[in-house]
């Protein structure tokens, strides 16, 4: 699966979460190390729902770009 994370940059570092899965979230000093982090995160949040029993959030966030 695959899932749209949403990627900020702070006053010091970035932020990522992606939406489709509550709770989920990372930080890295780079965008970069950002994504690697919350790649992580991830896999390790849908483990924990798995062993938990718990439902697999499905995948249904959508990028749209709309001009300003």
């Amino acid at each position: 699966m695959q899932y749209e994370v949403i990627i900020e940059a702070g006053p010091r570092n970035y932020s990522g979460y992606a939406p489709a899965v509550p709770g989920c979230a990372a930080t890295g000093d780079t965008a970069e190390e950002c994504r690697r982090n919350l790649r992580e995160a991830l896999e390790f949040h849908l483990e924990g729902l798995r062993e938990d029993g718990l439902p697999i959030p499905v995948p249904d966030t959508v990028e749209v770009s709309i001009p300003a």
